[in-house]
């Protein structure tokens, strides 16, 4: 073989390689799309993505003096056979204050049945800066047949809201959950053993 060919033959292994190396990547980025993007949305509060916090974290904020409505929507899909309300539809909140909206869910079913609870903030820019502390819908619900529990949602909206030009005169906020039907049988399979 000769020095040209080997030089040839060389380059065209590099160029396989680098191309299985960027399918490789490709690939790699496929699978991490949705949790980055999750990432993201609980980040910059794309898409009213609200923001997760500890207690910790909330007991260290101010409260202002502005205060703003928070309207609460509730929906359940129709392979669920909840029913699912606010207690309250409307709170006026300060901004920085800790509040408590409490969530009332029915299981209108003869059997105990899983659900999970999705949610968004609207207008989308407020996202970022509604704060949950604790939620319902951090983790999956089991209600058995004909009970009915009082859901509680701990949330403030973060002062920072006041010092975005985007965002300052915002006067209303809703929070929205969508029930949905899990089929995650241990879950429903913890709540059989409470009985």
């Amino acid at each position: 073989m000769s020095t040209a060919q080997a030089s040839l033959s060389n380059k065209n292994l590099r160029s396989g390689m680098m191309a299985a190396l960027m399918g490789l990547g490709m690939l790699g980025l496929g699978f991490a799309a949705v949790p980055l993007y999750e990432v993201f949305c609980r980040v910059t509060g794309y898409a009213g993505t609200t923001q997760r916090v500890g207690a910790a974290e909330a007991a260290t904020v101010q409260a202002t003096s502005k205060v703003i409505s928070i309207r609460f929507d509730s929906n359940v899909n129709s392979a669920l056979p909840w029913s699912f309300k606010p207690e309250q539809a409307v709170d006026h909140v300060t901004v920085g204050a800790r509040d408590m909206a409490i969530f009332i869910a029915t299981n209108n079913s003869d059997e105990p049945v899983v659900g999970t609870a999705t949610f968004n903030v609207t207008p989308l820019l407020a996202g970022q800066y509604f704060n949950k502390v604790q939620c319902f819908c951090f983790s999956e619900q089991v209600l058995k047949p004909g009970q009915t529990v009082r859901m509680p949602v701990l949330y403030y909206v973060d002062p920072a809201i006041m010092d975005d030009p985007e965002t300052k005169d915002i006067k209303e906020i809703t929070l929205s959950y969508t029930f949905y039907r899990s089929l995650d049988q241990q879950a429903l399979d913890a709540g059989a053993g409470d009985s």
